[in-house]
C-alpha cells in the first residue's frame, strides 16, 4: 500500500465522516451500546478535540484517524481512534498515536488517558497502548467502571 499522509483534520470535516461510521459499527458489532463511548464529529468539535488523519493520498480517503479532547486544564483523553481494514498492519495506528502524544505535550497537557474495550476485539488497541507506555487506570472523568471497558493513563 500506498504510505499514508498524515495532517491535522476538523474533528467534523465530512472527510472524517466515512471513518467514524466505521469506527461507531465497529464498536456496535462488538460492545452492548452502554458501553459505547463513540462521539461523532460535531460532538467532538463542540468539545474541542484536537484530530489527526492519514489519508491514502495528498487528497485521498481518510484511512487512519485518532485525536484527543480537554478533560482538565492539563490532562485530555484520546478519542476516536480507528484504522480502516485496508491500511492496518502497516504502522499507521502508531504514527497516529505518536501525533496525538507530541501535540498534546506541546500544547502543555501532562496526562492523557483513554478509555477502549475488553474483549478480544480491541486486543491490538490494548497492546498499541501498552507500547506507547500507556497502564491501566481506574475509571476517570465521568466513565464508569464496566467490565466491557479497559481504562489507560500516561504522563507526557
Amino acid at each position: 500500500m500506498t504510505p499514508l499522509f498524515y495532517a491535522l483534520i476538523a474533528p467534523d470535516d465530512p472527510a472524517l465522516a466515512a471513518l467514524i461510521a466505521r469506527h461507531a459499527a465497529h464498536s456496535a458489532a462488538h460492545y452492548p451500546s452502554d458501553s459505547n463511548h463513540n462521539e461523532d464529529g460535531a460532538a467532538l468539535a463542540a468539545q474541542g478535540a484536537v484530530m489527526f488523519a492519514g489519508r491514502g493520498g495528498p487528497a485521498g480517503p481518510v484511512l487512519a484517524m485518532g485525536g484527543y479532547k480537554p478533560i482538565g486544564p492539563d490532562a485530555a483523553e484520546i478519542k476516536s481512534m480507528h484504522v480502516a481494514e485496508a491500511a492496518r498492519g502497516q504502522g499507521a495506528g502508531a504514527h497516529i498515536l505518536g501525533l496525538i502524544l507530541a501535540h498534546a505535550h506541546a500544547a502543555g497537557l501532562r496526562r492523557i488517558s483513554l478509555e477502549t474495550g475488553s474483549l478480544p476485539a480491541s486486543a491490538a488497541a490494548r497492546r498499541l497502548y501498552a507500547r506507547a507506555g500507556f497502564v491501566t487506570c481506574p475509571a476517570f472523568g465521568t466513565y464508569r467502571p464496566d467490565p466491557m471497558s479497559i481504562f489507560m493513563t500516561r504522563t507526557l
